[in-house]
């Protein structure tokens, strides 16, 4: 006790000088953010910046476990993207896409003909012929009018068409996808509903979840390679590929086409974060590209149903001679600057 009671002075004056500390850090005017940026999933996500100025992320549905059931499309709104709130979803049950059976897969979000197109995969596992569809919405937040199919895989000729990732370019619409059987990219009709001409070939059997910027005269292609879903055992990762037309060739740092290789890294296993992919990219207020996907917590590798559990992270991207990558090419798990963001 004599011990106890000597200590309690030194104690107290710790407790202020670290109260001391967190008060100036508070006062600094520095935010920062720290990863996830939201728990406990959003799957697969999509983003974009919305009219009203917020920013919305959608995911694969997924049943979170909080008693709500299966969320068809989550939709995610933010105002500086790094503090999400759930707004609710883009389809319910009553109106959910029925023109095949399947859960609704790896949405993509963009703004096209004035109005919010999103583009959806409808598949189950192992599922022989999956198709994409599309909705449509006057706000980010819906709801969504759906549209139908776009194609299935018997249609276009693809196996497992899946993940849709949409661009317009030079005023032409196009659709890319695919999941491991290679990725491929088809013009639209100018409603952006069904294709229009024949499918080209961009990215081989090793990757999903395509996604394309363009930036500085090349188009980038991002892709997903390794396992999505398998706790914290997964293997997914993100790698890049560039190309001077937006159908190919898409090529490696070391210029080779990844219709045979596996192109350069910009994303994979970190310490605690695992299973890195399936990316989004946007581009903050002072011209600054982030990457925003799905990861897996060691810590927390699977929600209470046995599914994985892939929360929602973002990290600054970093040219360097005309190629993307994150840190140290992992994760960012400390605290770091946000994206730069003006207040409206």
């Amino acid at each position: 006790m004599k011990l106890a009671k000597k200590l309690l002075p030194f104690v107290a004056a710790s407790l202020v000088f670290i109260n001391a500390c967190s008060n100036d850090e508070a006062d600094s005017g520095k935010p920062t953010f720290q990863n996830p940026v939201f728990e406990p999933v959003l799957a697969d996500p999509s983003i974009i910046k919305g009219q009203d100025g917020n920013y919305y992320a959608y995911g694969t549905e997924d049943d979170w476990g909080d008693g709500e059931g299966a969320k068809y499309i989550p939709i995610l709104k933010s105002s500086n993207l790094t503090d999400w709130k759930y707004v609710g979803n883009a389809f319910t049950d009553k109106d959910r896409p029925t023109w095949k059976q399947g859960g609704l897969w790896a949405p993509d979000i963009q703004r096209y003909n004035g109005k919010y197109y999103l583009y959806y995969s409808l598949s189950t596992w192992g599922d022989f012929d999956p198709g994409i569809g599309v909705a449509t919405s006057d706000s980010p937040e819906g709801p969504f009018e759906d549209h139908g199919q776009v194609f299935r895989s018997s249609e276009i000729g693809v196996e497992n068409s899946i993940d849709p990732f949409f661009i317009e370019d030079n005023g032409v619409p196009y659709l890319f996808w695919g999941s491991f059987h290679g990725i491929y990219g088809v013009g639209l009709s100018e409603d952006g509903m069904k294709p229009k001409g024949e499918p080209f070939q961009v990215a081989g059997n090793a990757y999903e979840a395509p996604y394309i910027i363009k930036r500085d005269g090349y188009y980038y292609f991002f892709g997903s390679l390794g396992s999505c879903c398998e706790g914290e055992n997964s293997t997914y990762r993100v790698s890049v590929a560039r190309s001077k037309s937006i159908k190919g060739p898409y090529v490696d740092k070391k210029g080779v086409d990844i219709l045979v290789s596996e192109g350069t890294p910009v994303l994979t296993r970190g310490e605690q974060f695992v299973g890195p992919g399936h990316n989004a990219i946007v581009t903050d207020d002072k011209d600054k590209d982030w990457i925003i996907y799905h990861a897996i917590d060691k810590n927390k590798p699977k929600l209470d149903n046995g599914a994985t559990r892939r929360p929602l992270l973002i990290d600054p991207i970093i040219w360097n001679e005309g190629w993307p990558s994150v840190k140290d090419f992992v994760p960012g798990k400390g605290m770091q600057t946000p994206p730069s963001i003006h207040k409206k």
